[in-house]
């Protein structure tokens, strides 16, 4: 089969397709055949080096929509069954970017019934680390939330999950993206002035740091979504990272919302498998809304 990974580190030429054996299921685990997979930043970053892993080969992608069509042992899961699923990302040596996955049984959920897999291939990852984020600040309907990058794939999660929580959500983003957050939920929008300490807390999808904990008042709480970028605790706000994990029943929760129309799932292009390089050289230009996404 081929698959997308990286033998050595760089920019987007650093990408390369190889063919390489299927993978085979293991105990509690399900292979699916991959109809679509999102691109997102993490997948540079695995290609920059910013996890490690030089001299060996680094397989790509987290994100994956599509059949199940193996089984291992001791898995409830069916050939045939159209699913979603968070693949182990840098943990393994193949990722998604492939024409074949191997998942563990409960990373996995039943696929949106009104999405193709197309834009389903947007929903594991960042809507995971939407929503876990968000339960590392244990907001409730009387709190105000403000949720930097709010127009990217996990700010806009973040700001439709919150919105349906009762929370106040303020977003940031560029001036051109008000009508875009405003759509997805958010009450407020600032493309820049905040006041500061002026929320009872910041889920940091923009990845600001120390300028985004400011803005969180006294004994509030901060979010980050990358793992060693959360600033030092200052003023008793209580700040915390999310480290996504693959959780089939959050996820089988978030289909749920896909499928009421309380999600909404964004595609800002697709590409072959063996465009793999040209999916990462438009990643890396920026301003891009909604996922990438690699057609195998």
């Amino acid at each position: 089969m081929r698959a997308v990974v990286v033998t050595s580190f760089g920019g987007p030429e650093a990408v390369r397709v190889v063919e390489t054996e299927v993978p085979e299921p293991g105990a509690g685990q399900l292979r699916i055949k991959v109809a679509a997979a999102a691109l997102n930043p993490v997948d540079a970053a695995v290609r920059a080096g910013v996890f490690g892993g030089a001299g060996g080969r680094i397989g790509l992608g987290w994100d994956v929509a599509g059949t199940v069509d193996a089984v291992g042992p001791a898995t409830e899961w069916r050939v045939g069954d159209e699913v979603v699923a968070l693949a182990p990302g840098v943990a393994e040596p193949l990722g998604s970017h492939a024409e074949y996955v191997v998942v563990g049984a409960d990373a996995v959920a039943a696929a949106p019934a009104t999405a193709d897999a197309v834009f389903a291939a947007t929903l594991p990852l960042n809507g995971l680390t939407a929503v876990q984020a968000l339960d590392l600040l244990e907001l409730t309907p009387d709190r105000s939330l403000l949720v930097t990058g709010a127009a990217g794939a996990v700010g806009g999660y973040a700001v439709q999950l919150a919105a349906r929580l009762g929370v106040s959500v303020t977003a940031l983003a560029r001036a051109e993206d008000e009508e875009l957050v405003r759509s997805l939920g958010a009450e407020h929008f600032t493309a820049g002035e905040v006041e500061p300490a002026g929320f009872d807390a910041v889920l940091d999808a923009a990845v600001l740091g120390g300028a985004a904990l400011a803005w969180v008042r006294d004994g509030g709480a901060y979010a980050g979504v990358i793992p060693g970028a959360t600033p030092a605790a200052v003023r008793g706000v209580r700040t915390g990272t999310v480290e996504v994990r693959a959780d089939g029943e959050r996820l089988a929760e978030l289909v749920r919302l896909v499928d009421e129309g309380a999600l909404t799932l964004r595609v800002a292009g697709t590409y072959t498998l063996d465009d793999a390089v040209k999916a990462h050289a438009r990643l890396a230009e920026g301003g891009v809304r909604g996922r990438l996404v690699l057609l195998p």
